[in-house]
């Protein structure tokens, strides 16, 4: 360290800041020692996390029929197929608009969370948290809590030391493997992929995956915790610019708690009608946050949002009979009302969430009215570019094509490849199963695309303008519904 650099003395679960006579340069990461809490937001994490793993990690098993021809599993990416499989909602690689609005879904929803209460994804919801949780959790069973687990660190090694680390870990190890082992099960038929990888059958892929995402859950989860947060996430700088004064958040009432002071103290002072906070500097709500922040400095870039430093407060003023919330959810333009004697405002609703609100709403309508009016019948062409036209010995033009065939039901069918636009016209093509009105019927399996290459050949004494517009209409011969294509029908 360079002369005239030192550590500034910071709290314990505090980041050490390294400071010279022109400010900070960099923070160096000490360890955090979060102590465990009750309350009522510590439950609704609980709950929360419970969900969110359950979700996780047993979906891949649940059963959906979707008839003889199609997978049974309830949500899964079928990568060979190319095709992605939700409950009752089947997404082909034409229709990935889909996908795009599920991720403008997902992006609107966290903007309007932000603007309702703060960073309330990140507290609750994020994969991030609810896995550092969980391993904090563990962490805690075989460790002890914050204060144990301090004392324990700073002592040498014995082998009841030793032993409480490696439980750790070896559990860590076996949250995180079962993490990435869940995520493959999404790729492939669950039950039978799991009794693959039992007997080392499966996929190579599917061990190197696994492999992957054990190794980053473990760091991640287990040892970065909330430098993911802090460093790597770009959420907590996007969301800073998107909230305001009315949105709800973790906050330090400090109308109320200031200037803090002992119980005593402060009892002496109101005996005397002279001003006395409501913090007792117990720094609880310091001990218990993930993050190691202190709230009552007001929001910072670390503070997840989590509210677990609400339960250690209301804990406090519970035991010296004080109210509870002094640190509760609340908007920075309450706090300066209350300060200058005004009524709080509450303004959840307000252009901005509104904005957020209706735009959902849209995005929604748009995606299940083309869910809803899909088709389930497709047809695509692509003309040959060279030669874009061949006259043959008699005189008559030829064009060919390639041809797709789209056939999204769980069940074969007959189809009628008609071209229009184009009288006259000699349809030809390999594998069809007849015809009809001098159109080639082709037979397509369940849930399947087939290509196929179709010549249109026009007499020599026909008279076409060297550019035609045309059209091939694939129409269902047992319902009548149909897709259409248009292309070009070139000649000298």
């Amino acid at each position: 360290m360079n002369a005239g650099v030192k550590p500034t003395a910071r709290h314990d679960n505090a980041p050490v800041v390294v400071e010279t006579g022109e400010g900070e340069l960099y923070v160096s990461r000490r360890k955090i020692y979060p102590q465990s809490v009750k309350g009522r937001f510590r439950t609704i994490k609980w709950s929360l996390l419970a969900f969110c793993l359950a979700v996780y990690y047993f979906l891949p098993f649940v059963r959906w029929d979707r008839g003889p021809h199609s997978p049974d599993q309830a949500v899964l990416i079928d990568m060979p197929s190319r095709r992605f499989y939700f409950f009752f909602v089947e997404i082909w690689p034409q229709e990935v608009y889909f996908i795009t609005g599920l991720l403008i879904l997902a992006a609107l929803s966290l903007f309007l969370m932000n603007a309702v209460a703060g960073r309330i994804w990140c507290g609750y919801l994020c994969w991030q948290t609810v896995w550092t949780d969980l391993f904090q959790a563990i962490e805690r069973f075989t460790e002890g809590d914050r204060r144990e687990h301090y004392k324990a660190d700073q002592q040498p090694w014995t082998a009841n030391r030793v032993a409480r680390r490696a439980a750790k870990y070896f559990l860590w190890l076996m949250v995180a493997w079962w993490t990435g082992g869940a995520w493959v099960l999404y790729f492939a038929d669950a039950p039978t992929l799991v009794k693959q990888l039992l007997t080392f059958q499966a996929p190579a892929i599917a061990y190197t995956w696994i492999g992957i995402l054990t190794v980053t859950t473990f760091v991640f989860a287990g040892l970065m915790r909330e430098q993911v947060c802090v460093y790597m996430c770009p959420w907590p700088r996007i969301q800073a610019a998107l909230t305001d004064e009315h949105a709800l958040n973790v906050t330090y009432r400090y109308d109320r708690g200031e200037p803090r002071m002992s119980v005593k103290k402060a009892t002496q002072l109101r005996a005397a009608n002279q001003p006395a906070g409501d913090c007792v500097d117990c720094d609880q709500c310091v001990a218990v946050c993930p993050t190691g922040v202190d709230i009552r400095k007001g929001l910072q870039l670390d503070c997840i949002q989590c509210g677990l430093c609400i339960d250690a407060c209301d804990t406090v003023m519970k035991k010296i009979g004080r109210p509870t919330g002094l640190i509760a959810y609340d908007t920075d333009i309450n706090v300066k009302r209350r300060q200058s004697g005004e009524a709080e405002t509450w303004r959840l609703v307000r252009p901005r969430t509104l904005l957020y609100a209706g735009v959902i709403v849209v995005v929604i309508g748009v995606m299940l009215s083309a869910l809803l009016l899909r088709n389930d019948v497709g047809v695509n062409a692509m003309h040959d570019r060279n030669p874009i036209f061949v006259k043959l010995s008699d005189g008559s033009v030829r064009n060919a094509y390639t041809v797709n065939l789209l056939n999204k039901k769980s069940m074969p069918r007959r189809f009628l490849l008609r071209v229009d636009n184009l009288p006259g016209v000699r349809v030809e093509t390999t594998g069809q199963a007849g015809a009809q009105d001098g159109f080639p019927l082709i037979d397509v399996g369940p849930d399947q695309t087939r290509q196929m290459r179709v010549l249109l050949t026009m007499p020599a004494d026909a008279k076409i303008p060297p550019q035609t517009k045309i059209q091939f209409r694939l129409v269902d011969t047992a319902t009548g519904k149909s897709a259409a294509h248009a292309d070009h029908f070139m000649a000298p």
